[in-house]
C-alpha cells in the first residue's frame, strides 16, 4: 500500500499536510496524529493536501471533521486541496463540501485566508 504524509509550516500559523496514496482505515490514524500536532503547534488554518491521493474513505471524513472541530473554537479553518473529480464527489454527496472550502490547488487554498478575513465594504 502507497501511503505518505508530508508536513509544511508556510507560515507561522498555516501548516500544509500533503497526502499521497490511499487514506483508509489503516492509514487515517497516521493522518489524525499529524493533524492534531499541528493544531498543537499552534495552527489557524490547515490545508489538506489531497493532490496525490488516490482514495479516501469514511475514516478519512471522520479525521477531516474531527479537526475542523478542533480548529473552530480558535478561528481556525480547514482547506482541503483536490481537483480528483472522484474524490470531490464524495465531499458533495455527504455534504462535506460546505463544511471546508475544497481548492482545485495549493496556492488557491493558501490565498483563500486572507480574502475570507479581509473585510468587506
Amino acid at each position: 500500500m502507497n501511503f505518505d504524509i508530508k508536513t509544511e509550516q508556510v507560515s507561522g500559523e498555516t501548516f500544509v499536510i500533503a497526502l499521497t496514496g490511499e487514506i483508509d482505515l489503516y492509514t487515517a490514524p497516521d493522518f489524525k496524529q499529524q493533524l492534531l500536532d499541528v493544531i498543537g503547534q499552534g495552527a489557524k488554518h490547515v490545508v489538506v493536501d489531497l493532490t496525490d491521493t488516490t482514495f479516501i474513505d469514511s475514516t478519512t471524513l471522520g479525521v477531516l471533521v474531527g479537526g475542523v472541530k478542533r480548529l473552530r473554537p480558535h478561528e481556525g479553518r480547514l482547506s482541503i486541496v483536490c481537483s480528483d473529480r472522484n474524490i470531490t464527489k464524495i465531499f458533495e454527496i455527504t455534504g462535506l463540501n460546505r463544511v471546508f472550502p475544497i481548492h482545485a490547488t495549493r496556492a488557491e487554498a493558501l490565498e483563500a485566508p486572507a480574502a475570507v478575513e479581509a473585510p468587506s465594504q
